[in-house]
C-alpha cells in the first residue's frame, strides 16, 4: 500500500533540524507504518506550492497558507492548523482545491484560560513593576503600586467559545461577580446558563474590570476594539488579548496606556508578527506582553499536537478528523476521488 505521506512545516525544527518541541503527539504517526512523516526543507512565511507536491497533509505552525499554496496540491487532503486560529489559512480556497482545513478545537482551552487568569493577577498586583523595584533597590516605592483583588471584579469575555468557557470555570472561587459576555454567535440562554449575563459590547466594556479577547480575527473582527471602544472603559479597567493582534488598534490602546485613559494591558498577539525588535509597548510599566505564547506548555503541545495528528490519521484510514473548518468539502466528488486515490482505500470504505 503507498505511503500516507505527512509533513510539519520548518518552525517545528531548529537549525540542526531537531523538534523544538519535546512532545507535540508524533509518537501517533510513528506507531502507524502506513504513514511517512517527513518535514519541510526550509521556513517560508508563506508555504510555497512545491512544498506541498506529494504530501497527503501538512501540520502548520505559523506559515500562511494561501490560494497559491494549495493551487497545485494534488495529493494534498488536509491542512491541520496547529492550534484553534486560522486567520493564516484561505479557507475558500482549500475548498476549491480539494483540501480540508482542520483545527484543533479544544486542545487550547485549559491553557488559554489559565494564562489569563495569570496575567489578571499579574496585571492588579502590579508584577511586573514590583519585581523592577527590588531589581533597583527602590523598596520605599512599593507605597504607591497599591494592588487589588479579583474578589467582586468582573470579567468582561468578548467570544464565548471553549476557551471562554474554561476561563469561567477556572475563575470560581475568587469572588468575583458574574461575568459578562458578548457574542452575537452564542445564543443568551447558553451564556446565562454558564452564570453569565449576555450583554452588548458597548455594555460590556463599560461595566468590566478585565476585557478579554476570545474572538477570531476575520473581517468581522478585525479593528473591533478601537480609539471609541477603548474610550468606553473604565480608567480602573484592563484589556487581555490572547487572540489575535489585528482585533485591537494598537495606536489607540498605546495612547490610552501612555495617557492613563485604562489601567493597564496584557497582549500575547500584534498586529505585525513576529516581533524582532523592541517593541513600543515594552516602553510601558503597566502592560505585560508575551510572544504569542503565553499558553505555551508542554501539556498544551501534547494535546494539540495528538489532535492534529490524529486528524491526519483518520484521513488515512478513511474517516472524518474532528475539527473541520470546511466540512462542505467532502461532499465534493473530486475530493472523494482524491481521498480514495492517496488514502489507498476503496471508495466505499470512505466515511460518508
Amino acid at each position: 500500500m503507498p505511503d500516507f505521506r505527512i509533513a510539519l512545516t520548518a518552525d517545528f525544527y531548529d537549525a540542526q533540524g531537531a523538534l523544538r518541541f519535546a512532545d507535540m503527539g508524533l509518537e501517533l504517526l510513528a506507531a502507524n507504518p502506513r504513514v511517512a512523516t517527513t518535514r519541510f526543507a526550509e521556513h517560508r512565511p508563506e508555504i510555497a506550492p512545491e512544498q506541498l507536491r506529494g504530501i497527503a497533509g501538512a501540520i502548520v505552525l505559523t506559515p500562511r497558507v494561501s490560494r497559491t499554496s494549495v493551487a497545485e496540491a494534488a495529493d494534498l487532503l488536509a491542512v491541520a492548523r496547529f492550534g484553534v486560529g486560522f486567520d493564516g489559512v484561505d479557507v475558500t480556497a482549500c475548498t476549491l482545491h480539494d483540501v480540508a482545513v482542520t483545527i484543533t478545537t479544544g486542545a487550547v482551552d485549559r491553557p488559554v484560560a489559565e494564562a489569563t487568569v495569570g496575567w489578571m493577577i499579574g496585571l492588579t498586583h502590579h508584577l511586573r513593576v514590583k519585581d523592577r523595584l527590588v531589581r533597583e533597590g527602590a523598596w520605599d516605592a512599593r507605597t504607591q503600586y497599591m494592588g487589588r483583588e479579583l474578589r467582586d471584579r468582573t470579567l468582561g469575555l468578548v467570544g464565548f467559545g471553549g476557551i471562554g468557557r474554561a476561563l469561567v470555570a477556572l475563575l470560581h472561587g475568587f469572588g468575583m461577580r458574574p461575568p459578562l459576555v458578548h457574542d452575537p454567535f452564542v445564543a443568551d440562554d447558553a451564556i446565562r446558563a454558564a452564570g453569565c449575563e449576555p450583554v452588548a459590547l458597548e455594555t460590556l466594556l463599560a461595566r468590566a474590570d478585565f476585557v478579554s479577547l476570545h474572538c477570531p480575527l476575520n473581517e468581522r473582527t478585525r479593528g473591533l476594539i478601537g480609539a471609541r471602544e477603548i474610550a468606553r472603559m473604565r480608567p480602573d479597567a484592563y484589556l487581555i488579548n490572547t487572540a489575535r493582534g489585528g482585533i485591537v488598534d494598537e495606536d489607540a490602546l498605546f495612547d490610552a496606556l501612555r495617557t492613563g485613559a485604562i489601567a493597564g494591558a496584557a497582549l500575547d498577539c500584534f498586529a505585525a508578527e513576529p516581533v524582532v525588535t523592541p517593541h513600543r509597548f515594552g516602553t510601558l510599566d503597566n502592560v505585560l506582553l508575551a510572544p504569542h505564547a503565553i499558553a505555551w506548555t508542554e501539556e498544551m503541545f501534547r494535546d494539540v499536537g495528538r489532535a492534529a495528528c490524529g486528524g491526519l490519521l483518520a484521513l488515512s484510514i478513511g474517516r472524518r478528523p474532528t475539527g473541520v473548518l470546511n466540512p462542505e468539502v467532502f461532499l465534493r466528488p473530486t475530493f472523494r476521488d482524491k481521498w480514495a486515490r492517496v488514502a489507498g482505500l476503496p471508495a466505499d470504505r470512505l466515511e460518508p
